[in-house]
């Protein structure tokens, strides 16, 4: 990091940089690098190993579309599993539906989870003391892998797949959540830009293929993720889930009485019209092992 600038290294020829005009923490914690920062653009900015996780500009977008969409499909979620999200994000926009029973939270680094609290305090506001929440500090594989539980949700908020967010990109990640997953469940993760990481979707794809009778993708435009749409993935066996109308949806959005400032209805059904790259690219893997009923 420049005295000035941070400069973010996710790709080796094409990046972004944020001016910094206050660093409010910066370390190196057990698992991976972290500082926060504050930029006069984008408000207050938490980066992990390099990469730009999440700011408080702009981080409703990210969070909303992660968790509203596979909630409100489902449409009766009560258990919700959380598999990183350590600045409170994803968990604040679970909290917020009148059906959800219990959330048990899973974060690697413990350390993201306090400096998120303590400097990034209105993503996670105040989500990480309700009486709802389990919160452990443990490794997401090593969880799903022992985990005798059931969800009706499950939602990966990892970081790329580097460092420790890696192994949440594996065969053996997908088969073990699916284990977790109670019959008419949705798994939801984030799955990188369309446009700059496609060989992301693409082996996530294969991977679902192989686990969901329904694997497919929804997008959200979020501006300090580089390189245009996030792709983030969906997996379930009720292919009616991602065609509800709109008018469902609606009805189902308006019965909890949460306020929205990125996601609604319309952009939740037409979230699933992909571009034409990304059906090229689908259309052209070769599944070769059936879904698991």
């Amino acid at each position: 990091m420049s005295e000035k600038w941070y400069n973010e290294t996710l790709f080796e020829n094409y990046g972004q940089r944020f001016k910094i005009d206050n660093v409010l923490f910066e370390n190196q914690t057990t698992h991976q690098h972290l500082v926060i920062f504050e930029n006069s653009q984008f408000g207050r900015v938490m980066a992990l190993d390099g990469v730009i996780q999440t700011t408080t500009r702009d981080e409703c977008i990210y969070h909303e579309m992660m968790v509203h969409v596979p909630v409100l499909a489902h449409g009766k979620a009560k258990r919700v599993l959380i598999i990183g999200g350590g600045d409170g994000g994803i968990l604040r926009e679970v909290l917020k539906h009148k059906s959800v029973e219990h959330v048990t939270m899973i974060e690697i680094d413990a350390a993201v989870v306090e400096m998120s609290k303590q400097f990034l305090p209105s993503i996670s506001n105040g989500a990480f003391e309700d009486p709802r929440l389990n919160l452990v500090i443990a490794d997401g594989m090593d969880f799903v892998r022992d985990c005798k539980e059931k969800f009706d949700v499950i939602i990966t908020d990892s970081t790329d797949p580097i460092g420790p967010g890696e192994i949440l990109f594996t065969d053996d990640f997908y088969s073990a959540a699916k284990r977790c997953l109670n019959e008419g469940g949705i798994v939801a993760s984030q799955n990188g830009a369309s446009f700059l990481q496609e060989w992301e979707f693409e082996g996530t794809y294969r991977r679902l293929s192989s686990l969901y009778k329904s694997p497919w993708f929804y997008l959200a435009g979020v501006p300090t993720y580089v390189g245009g749409f996030m792709t983030l993935a969906w997996a379930t066996d009720n292919e009616a889930y991602r065609k509800l109308p709109v008018e469902t949806i609606r009805a189902r959005f308006n019965a909890n009485p949460f306020q929205t400032k990125y996601y609604n209805p319309e952009i939740h059904v037409s979230a699933f019209n992909l571009p034409q790259h990304v059906l090229d690219k689908l259309a052209n893997i070769n599944v070769t092992t059936s879904a698991v009923a």
